[in-house]
């Protein structure tokens, strides 16, 4: 039964954390931030939010992380008024990875195609 919750918890929060990051949250730092996934620990108390967004430049997932940061209390207090559990869970920000992984080896098989016809 536990588990069952904390699936369907992680789904509410990644549907609302990506609207309220659509409608709420103002600061151009975390536009075309897309979220990938959510993991809540299993006493509810603290939500990992995992992101992507499409530059893979340093700076760029700088200012991200920077902008997401401020933006956390916004998002933890919306997400309370939207969430009918007892408690909040903390929200912790973390990028994804994977997304830019996958970028960039289409990137490397496109170079060895575009290489073996040349």
């Amino acid at each position: 039964m536990a588990q069952y919750r904390v699936g369907r918890l992680e789904q509410e929060i990644q549907r609302e954390v990506t609207d309220i990051l659509l409608k709420r949250v103002r600061d151009p730092r975390v536009e075309g931030v897309t979220v990938t996934g959510v993991e809540v620990t299993g006493d509810l108390q603290e939500a990992t939010i995992y992101y992507s967004i499409l530059s893979d430049k340093a700076s760029s997932a700088e200012k991200t992380a920077q902008g997401l940061k401020k933006a956390t209390g916004l998002i933890q207090s919306e997400l309370g008024s939207r969430l009918s559990i007892y408690k909040t869970p903390e929200l912790f920000f973390e990028q994804d990875k994977s997304v830019q992984y996958g970028s960039r080896i289409d990137e490397l098989l496109n170079d060895l195609h575009h290489q073996d016809h040349a």
